[in-house]
């Protein structure tokens, strides 16, 4: 299954342990799962890549099992997104404000330094 989806089997586990995927045991304890699987896995890393994280995927599990990227959106999901999209608008103006104090600190303690040029290049 981690080949198919190009997951981990460490990520398998993790999406399974949030309920997300399920599985069997085989008589040798490896896990066993359905082809359908692969597309939910995929699904769920689709909305991963778009910021989502595992508990904002919940809210899509009734259509995990299809095309999430191609599918029209629902009010809960989109709900959901722009709900994700302000929690990560609010990290970057904080770490913007951080990033602003620290250059003034700097400036006002010492001018900037001159940029370092980059290293040659290798000799062929």
């Amino acid at each position: 299954m981690a080949t198919a989806t190009g997951c981990t089997p460490r990520a398998l586990r993790h999406y399974e342990e949030h309920g997300l995927i399920t599985s069997t045991r085989a008589a040798n304890g490896y896990r066993e799962y359905d082809d359908g699987v692969v597309t939910r896995v995929r699904n769920i890393r689709h909305l991963l890549d778009a910021g989502l994280t595992l508990d904002d995927v919940r809210v899509f599990l009734p259509c995990l099992d299809g095309n999430v990227a191609s599918a029209p959106p629902s009010p809960a999901g989109l709900r959901v997104g722009w709900q994700r999209l302000a929690v990560l608008e609010a990290r970057i103006a904080a770490q913007v404000a951080v990033r602003d104090r620290l250059a003034a600190a700097l400036q006002a303690a010492a001018p900037a330094p001159q940029p370092l040029l980059p290293p040659p290049p290798p000799a062929r």
